[in-house]
């Protein structure tokens, strides 16, 4: 196998810059209204909005279509309802937009833009979405540290997943991450992770479904520790696992310090800090929470990652275990999280795996 150079990786980024979409000019004719064709989105995202905003759309696209179901104003459809003389803009960006185009490529007659080709003809009129530009800002401001970030990495995989979630970070074009699909059940536990017997930390813990995947993986685990400040999350999660031994529930957050916190408690599973609503939780720190040594430590905390990092320095330092952090919420979280566990131990190997066909989901295990 050819070992990717610091080289290989600035090329592949600045060649994603500099690309053409090669639906261009099929967008351009969208945008000027010059096409006949009827026009529809698939996606309920600010990228639809924006995009239904600045041209002539007829309907949203998506799954189970029920009758008389709306959006903004728009009716919903299905797939089966598409005209085979159709524009189908795929504005897909979190998830399965890969997915999305190869379903959309079973339908005779109709062609498919992405949400990049349209954003690149509009000419500036239609903004790009907000991980794109968070991405390009960082990567003008800080690319020496992202190289750092590339000759980090403990594997070949680590390196090409690096530039694939970067390059598509950097566009929102989905050719980019073709080789990649939705492995959500496999999140977090990778075979290098060599679970045995493990005391481990669920920070986020949502409804359970991770530390259900976690005693799956590892049925000789000594003890689970699952950290959620949602009320109707951590609720969720007892029933689940209610048939499982040696779970300790702990209906908080954590953080660097003990204390209160603002926080949107009613988002599923991008339930998170927030400083817009009005409820609050309890946070505190993982090292004053959890005396013994713990071995395992998954932090999915929606943005707030570096802040519980830095409430567990002493497990980190003394107990040095193994962690999985969800690194993808923000740009930064890349470069900060890398930088801070390593200014704790200085002796991980660190790896990068993916999860979905968009920018969510991406995960930096020290090991």
């Amino acid at each position: 196998m050819t070992i990717m150079s610091r080289q290989d990786f600035i090329l592949a980024i600045q060649a994603s810059l500099i690309a053409q979409p090669k639906n261009q000019a099929l967008a351009q004719s969208m945008l000027s209204g010059q096409t006949k064709r009827p026009c529809f989105i698939i996606g309920k995202n600010q990228q639809s909005h924006d995009l239904a905003a600045a041209t002539k759309i007829e309907a949203i696209v998506q799954d189970h279509a029920r009758a008389g179901e709306l959006w903004e104003g728009f009716t919903i459809i299905g797939f089966d309802a598409l005209p085979s003389d159709s524009i189908v803009i795929n504005c897909s960006t979190s998830i399965s937009p890969v997915a999305v185009n190869h379903r959309l490529d079973q339908i005779s007659g109709i062609k498919i833009l992405s949400i990049h080709e349209v954003i690149s003809a509009s000419d500036g009129a239609i903004p790009w979405p907000w991980f794109v530009t968070d991405q390009r800002q960082d990567w003008q401001d800080y690319q020496s540290e992202w190289v750092d970030l590339f000759d980090a990495m403990t594997d070949e995989i680590s390196r090409q997943t690096l530039i694939d979630v970067l390059r598509y970070r950097l566009t929102a074009d989905a050719h980019y991450m073709a080789n990649y699909r939705v492995r959500l059940a496999e999140q977090y536990f990778e075979d290098f992770l060599n679970l045995n017997g493990e005391v481990f930390i669920d920070a986020g813990g949502y409804d359970g479904d991770t530390t259900e995947e976690f005693c799956r993986h590892d049925p000789h685990y000594k003890k689970v520790v699952l950290f959620e400040p949602s009320p109707i999350n951590i609720a969720r999660a007892r029933h689940r696992l209610q048939g499982l031994a040696n779970i300790d529930f702990r209906s908080e957050g954590l953080s660097d310090v003990k204390g209160t916190l603002q926080f949107d408690a009613d988002a599923g599973s991008a339930s998170g800090v927030s400083s817009t609503s009005t409820q609050t939780i309890e946070v505190t720190t993982l090292d004053e929470a959890v005396q013994e040594p713990v071995s395992l430590i998954k932090m999915d905390l929606e943005g707030w990652e570096t802040k519980a990092l830095a409430g567990c320095i002493g497990h980190i330092k003394n107990d040095r275990p193994k962690l999985a952090i969800a690194a993808y919420h923000k740009a930064s979280d890349f470069r900060d999280i890398l930088q801070q566990v390593r200014s704790y131990r200085s002796d991980y190997q660190i790896y990068l795996r993916h999860y979905t066909q968009g920018w969510s989901e991406t995960v930096m295990f020290f090991i």
